[in-house]
C-alpha cells in the first residue's frame, strides 16, 4: 500500500525491498551502480516520492530505431518505504485515489509506521498525542475517545476507509499507520465525523518477505510481543500474519490487562489485472474499567496517581472484535480501475464499573469522601459494509479530470443491556449512499476537488424498557468543494468547504427519543484555509486555518419545555501547524501546534449555557517528537508535550491544570536484523492529569515509566 521511494535513511533498519531486488542484487555490476550513481545525482534536488518517467518522446525514438537501443541493464537500488519516514507522501483515504497529501485541500496528519515504533506506540491515545487539533477522552475506562476540533466521539474510528463505530481500545500490532483527517469528511466517510475521523490502514499480504519478532518488557510488569511474518507463497498468492500478546499492570492500583490478536491475511493475482485481498482479525482483551478520580472545589482531588476510587476487582471491561475482508481491485487499462471493498464486523463487549459518582467533600471528622456509583453496559453488534468505487480520468480541452463514482450500502444490527435483565434496546441501522467526485487539474497552477454524497439513512429503535418504538429517516446531502493554487510543485495553497451531519440517533444510534425522532439532523460545516510545503525530500510543512460550525442543535422551547427548537448550537475557531520527516539526514521530526477556541453558542441546559467553553479544548497544544541518529548504529529520540489548562466539562467549573511532558528514547541496532530500543515516558516524572470523562471522572497521568524492547528480523 506505501509508495517506493528513492532510500534517504539515517537508520540501519532492514530496507523492504522487492523480490527483484533481492534475487538480482548480486547480479550488478559496477557500470549498473555508476548508473544508478549519475541518475540520483541528476535528478531534481526536490524528488517527493513519485516515479521518474521516461519521457514519451525517447520511448518512441528508441522503438523506431531499434538497432541503436542499447542492451538492457537490469539495474538494482535499495528503496525507502514510505512509510520507513515520518513524512509519507500520499494518501487515498481521503479521496479514495492515490493522491499526494500536498494536493488535498484538508488538514491531514499521518502517523507512520515509523514513528508508531519510534515513540512505542501501542494505543489511540499515544497515537494523537502527536496530532494537531485531536485529543483523547477518558471514555469512561472502557473504550477510545478521541476529540477532534472541539468534539468527542467513539463512533468516527475507521479501519481501511471502512466504518468501525463500535465502543472499544484499539491496538496498533496490525497497523501500517493512522491517519487523522480533520474536518467533516461525510463526502468521502458518510455521517458524522464532525471534528474529523480516525482512519487506520492495516499490514496486508505482499510479495515482499517480512519475518520479525518484537518483544518488550517495561514498568508495572509490562509484558508485550508481536510477531509480523509475510511473503510470497509463488508469483500467484502471497500471505501475511500479524499477532499479538501483552499481559500488564499499570501505575494505578488494581489495573491489569491481558489482551491478543491475531490477523492473517492473504493476496492473490487474478490474471494480469485484477487481485483479490482477504483478511480476517481475531482480537480480545480483558482489563479494568478505570474511571480515575474526582473533584474537589473546582479541582482534582490532590493524591497519589495511583489511587483508585472505587472497586478494580469489580470493575472488569472486555471485548471480541471478529473483522472478516474482502477488497477486489480491477484495472481496466487507460487509468479506469475498480475496487470493491467489503467488511463484516462481529463486536461483543462488556464493562462494568464502581467508580467515584460525584464530587468529593469533607465529612465532620475532617475525611475527604466521594460517593460511590455503580453499573453495568453489554453491547452486541454486527457491521455489514460493501463499497464500490469506479475511478477514470478524462480530458475536456485542457482540463484534466479524475473522477470517482461510488455506492456504499450497510447494516448494522445492535443490541444494548444495561443491568436490567433484558435488552433495554435493540437497533438495526440501514444505510444507502452514492457519492461522485471530481479532482480537476485546471491549469499548472490551480486545482479543484469537488464532490457531493447522497446517504439515505434508516434507523429503528425498539426500547424494550418502555416497550417504545421509534423509526428515523434521514436524506443527507453532503458536499464537498476545494480549490488549491500551486506557485510551485511542492507548495499548496488552498481553502475549502465540507459538512456532514449527525442523525438524531447519535453516533451509537441510541440517542433517538420521541421528542427528537422528527428533528432534522444536527448539521456541521467547516471552513478553512491552509498551506502543505514539501520543504524537501521527506519533510513536509503544513498550517491551517478553520472554523467549525454546528447548528441545528435541539434544545427546550422557553415558551414550551415539552417541545424543542433548533439553534445555532456551537462553534470552534483555530489554527493547526504540522511539521513531519526528515530535517537532515541523521535528524527526522514529527508533531506540531494546535490553537483552538470553542464554546457553546445557544443555551442547551443549565449546565451547557450561551457562551461557554467546549469541554476538554485546551486553547494550546504543542506536542514535537525528535529522533536524532548518532551513528550508523546508535540514535536518540526527545518527545515534548505542552498543554493548556482545559476544562472537564461544559458546565465550566472543573478545571485540569496545564502540564508539560518530556519523553526520551535510546536505539540500537546490533546489525541489519537485531534492534533494541529503549523508551521512558515522562522522564522528568511530572506530576499531571491527563484527561476526563466528566467533572469526576479524571484520569491522573503516568508517573515516569520504562519500556525496553528488542525487535529480531529472520
Amino acid at each position: 500500500m506505501s509508495d517506493s521511494l528513492p532510500r534517504c535513511d539515517w537508520t540501519t533498519r532492514t530496507t523492504r525491498t522487492t523480490r527483484t531486488t533481492r534475487s538480482t542484487r548480486s547480479a550488478v555490476k559496477p557500470i549498473a551502480l555508476a548508473v544508478t550513481m549519475a541518475l540520483a545525482l541528476a535528478s531534481p534536488a526536490h524528488a517527493t516520492g513519485d516515479e521518474v518517467a521516461v519521457s514519451a518522446d525517447s520511448r518512441s525514438a528508441a522503438d523506431a530505431n531499434p538497432e541503436s537501443t542499447l542492451p538492457k541493464i537490469q539495474v538494482s537500488a535499495e528503496t525507502q518505504d514510505a512509510d520507513d519516514t515520518y513524512a509519507p507522501a500520499r494518501t487515498r483515504s481521503a479521496t479514495k485515489t492515490d493522491t499526494l497529501l500536498r494536493d488535498v485541500p484538508q488538514s491531514i496528519t499521518v502517523v507512520s509506521e515509523r514513528m508508531i515504533q519510534d515513540a512505542s506506540m501501542q494505543n489511540m491515545a499515544d497515537v494523537v498525542r502527536y496530532v494537531p487539533g485531536v485529543g483523547m477522552a477518558q471514555g469512561e475506562g472502557n473504550r477510545d475517545t478521541p476529540i477532534l476540533r472541539g468534539n468527542a466521539s467513539t463512533a468516527d474510528f475507521f479501519v481501511d476507509g471502512v466504518r468501525d463505530d463500535v465502543e472499544y481500545f484499539r491496538d496498533l500490532y496490525n497497523v501500517e499507520r493512522v491517519e487523522a483527517l480533520k474536518g467533516p469528511n461525510a463526502m468521502i466517510f458518510g455521517r458524522a465525523g464532525a471534528g474529523g475521523v480516525i482512519n487506520r490502514v492495516t499490514r496486508q499480504a505482499g510479495w515482499d518477505d517480512v519475518r520479525e519478532v518484537s518483544l518488550q518488557a517495561g514498568s508495572w510488569d509490562n509484558l508485550r510481543t508481536t510477531a509480523d511474518f509475510g511473503g510470497a507463497l509463488n508469483d500467484r498468492i502471497a500471505v501475511r500474519v500479524t499477532g499479538l500478546y501483552e499481559d500488564s499492570e499499570s501505575y494505578r492500583d488494581g489495573f491489569e490487562l491481558e489482551r491478543y490478536g491475531v490477523n492473517p491475511t492473504l493476496a492473490m493475482r487474478l490474471g494480469e489485472s485484477s487481485t483479490l485481498r482477504l483478511g480476517y482479525e481475531y482480537y480480545t482483551y480483558d482489563r479494568i474499567a478505570d474511571r480515575g478520580v474526582p473533584s474537589f472545589d473546582g479541582r482534582p482531588v490532590e493524591t497519589d496517581e495511583s489511587t483508585f476510587f472505587g472497586d478494580p476487582t469489580r470493575s472488569p471491561t472486555d471485548a471480541t472484535v471478529n473483522l472478516a475482508t474482502a477488497v477486489f481491485d480491477h484495472e481496466f487499462g487507460n487509468g479506469v480501475s475498480l475496487r470493491n471493498r467489503t467488511l463484516y464486523g462481529d463486536y461483543d463487549k462488556f464493562y462494568q464499573n464502581v467508580y467515584s459518582g460525584g464530587a468529593a467533600t469533607v465529612d465532620e471528622n475532617g475525611i475527604m469522601v466521594a460517593p460511590i456509583s455503580a453499573y453495568n453496559n453489554a453491547q452486541q453488534r454486527e457491521n455489514l459494509f460493501n463499497q464500490t468505487d469506479l475511478v477514470f480520468s478524462l480530458t475536456t480541452g485542457s482540463v484534466e479530470h479524475e473522477l470517482l463514482t461510488g455506492v456504499e450500502i450497510g447494516r448494522q444490527e445492535t443490541d444494548n443491556f444495561r443491568n436490567t435483565g433484558f435488552f433495554n434496546d435493540e437497533l438495526e441501522t440501514n444505510v444507502a449512499a452514492i457519492y461522485v467526485q471530481d479532482q480537476v487539474k485546471l491549469s499548472e497552477h490551480f486545482q479543484a476537488v469537488l464532490g457531493l454524497r447522497y446517504d439515505q439513512f434508516d434507523v429503528d429503535f425498539d426500547n424494550n424498557r418502555t416497550g417504545v418504538r421509534l423509526e428515523s429517516d434521514d436524506d443527507l446531502v453532503s458536499p464537498r468543494a476545494g480549490l488549491i493554487y500551486k506557485p510551485v510543485e511542492p507548495v499548496s495553497l488552498y481553502a475549502s468547504y465540507s459538512m456532514t451531519y449527525l442523525p438524531r440517533a447519535g453516533a451509537q444510534m441510541t440517542s433517538l427519543t420521541a421528542t427528537n425522532e422528527a428533528l432534522d439532523p444536527e448539521e456541521y460545516e467547516n471552513y478553512e484555509i491552509g498551506a502543505k510545503w514539501d520543504l524537501r525530500p521527506y519533510l513536509s510543512l503544513s498550517a491551517a486555518v478553520y472554523r467549525l460550525d454546528r447548528t441545528n442543535v435541539a434544545i427546550p422551547d422557553p415558551l414550551d419545555p415539552s417541545l424543542s427548537i433548533l439553534v445555532d448550537g456551537q462553534k470552534t475557531e483555530g489554527v493547526e501547524l504540522g511539521i513531519s520527516g526528515q530535517v537532515t539526514e541523521a535528524w527526522s521530526m514529527f508533531g506540531g501546534y494546535a490553537y483552538q477556541d470553542g464554546e457553546l453558542t445557544a443555551t442547551a441546559s443549565a449546565t451547557a449555557v450561551d457562551g461557554a467553553t467546549l469541554a476538554q479544548l485546551p486553547e494550546h497544544k504543542i506536542s514535537l517528537w525528535n529522533r536524532y541518529q548518532l551513528t550508523p548504529a546508535w540514535g536518540v529520540g526527545l518527545g515534548l508535550m505542552y498543554q493548556s489548562d482545559m476544562y472537564t466539562s461544559t458546565d465550566n467549573t472543573v478545571t485540569l491544570p496545564s502540564f508539560t511532558r518530556v519523553d526520551a528514547a535510546l536505539f540500537y541496532s546490533l546489525n541489519d536484523r537485531i534492534r533494541a530500543q529503549l523508551n521512558v515516558e515522562n522522564l522528568l516524572d511530572e506530576e499531571y492529569l491527563a484527561n476526563a470523562h466528566n467533572n469526576n471522572n479524571i484520569s491522573p497521568g503516568s508517573p515516569l515509566a520504562v519500556r525496553m524492547g528488542v525487535t529480531v528480523a529472520f
